[in-house]
């Protein structure tokens, strides 16, 4: 299948004005005097611009280029990171070794977070909201002794879990999102943030009966990350982190009176290499949905950058989306509750 074509050059995100304030570590939606505030995060090939208030329904973060076009996260973003330059020009591919492959990582919840992120995959331009459920706003719980997300947790652009594809391993089928990452180094990062990451390796998590794939990866700029090249460096140089992210993954859901999750190839691990494959397949998918050859049903396939895409459109056509979303979307209201977030669970 044939490569798309995509514009933008990526680039590591540079840290800009926080919209969060943080107070007693929670996180409070700053006031705004308009009735809709615009937040902007400046970066060297993306922008981030916010809208409507944090832990509201109302609650959007957008994509622009740095020429200002709106974008997606989902479908113009690249899946692979090349290295950095300080123009637009698309710059040389990193080579791709073993230990050089990098991926782009759109950050949706920081570590230590509770408000369940999430790129929307069926809103035009797929801007980052909060997950709803009921009308209601979702946050992950605490599960003793764990406080909200244990990394920075995100996804990967430019892939697809198809949910009419079944795994030849778990015989399972995709969970119709793009695939999951958590990233395991020491920085917490912010909701919009863009970074590259090193994969280490994958866990198969089954939700439902759906596949939902992991991804164990970190950030390429940590401290730490030239030491970690494997999932067997990750076990050993962090005792028990594996085994924390299995047992959150396993209860989170649990508070809301689910049940555990199930994992595949017995709770194990698999290595990079199986972990790209899994990557790349997801990507062939996301290739055969934004060309209209798979069935995306209620998702959004907007872009402005995939040649070959019978839903690409124009900058013009981009803004004119997202003007044409906020009056019916920016009407949220405050819905926060410090004591149902800070709440310990035992399961």
């Amino acid at each position: 299948m044939r490569s798309l074509l995509i514009r933008c050059s990526p680039g590591r995100l540079l840290t800009g004005l926080a919209s969060f304030s943080t107070r007693h570590n929670k996180l409070v939606p700053q006031v705004a005097a308009a009735p809709h505030r615009c937040f902007q995060r400046h970066m060297m090939h993306y922008q981030t611009e916010e809208r409507g208030h944090p832990n509201c329904t109302d609650y959007r973060i957008y994509f622009k280029t740095s020429e200002g076009n709106y974008i997606s996260p989902f479908h113009d973003i690249p899946l692979f990171a090349h290295s950095e330059q300080d123009s637009d020009v698309p710059a040389k591919k990193r080579k791709e070794s073993e230990t050089e492959l990098l991926f782009n990582m759109v950050v949706e919840a920081p570590r230590w977070s509770n408000a369940k992120m999430e790129i929307a995959t069926k809103e035009p331009l797929n801007p980052i909201k909060q997950d709803t459920k009921k009308e209601k706003l979702r946050y992950v719980a605490n599960i003793f002794p764990y406080k909200g997300y244990i990394w920075n947790y995100g996804a990967l652009p430019q892939t697809w879990e198809d949910p009419n594809h079944t795994d030849k391993d778990t015989k399972c089928c995709g969970d119709d999102d793009p695939v999951d990452v958590c990233e395991i180094g020491t920085q917490v990062c912010f909701p919009g943030q863009v970074i590259q990451v090193k994969v280490l390796g994958i866990l198969a998590m089954i939700d439902e009966g759906e596949m939902d794939w992991k991804v164990i990866a970190i950030n390429a700029e940590d401290p730490e990350a030239k030491k970690l090249n494997s999932i067997d460096d990750v076990r050993r140089t962090r005792p028990g982190h594996l085994e924390a992210t299995v047992d959150w993954l396993r209860k989170y859901k649990m508070p809301d009176g689910k049940p555990e999750n199930k994992f595949g190839f017995n709770e194990q691990f698999q290595g990079k290499d199986f972990a790209v494959e899994v990557i790349k397949t997801a990507h062939d998918h996301w290739r055969a949905l934004v060309q209209k050859q798979s069935d995306g049903g209620g998702l959004s396939c907007k872009n402005v950058s995939c040649c070959d895409s019978p839903f690409k459109c124009s900058a013009e056509e981009a803004r004119d989306t997202v003007h044409s979303v906020r009056t019916s979307i920016f009407q949220g209201s405050f819905v926060f509750s410090f004591a149902a977030v800070d709440k310990w669970h035992y399961v």
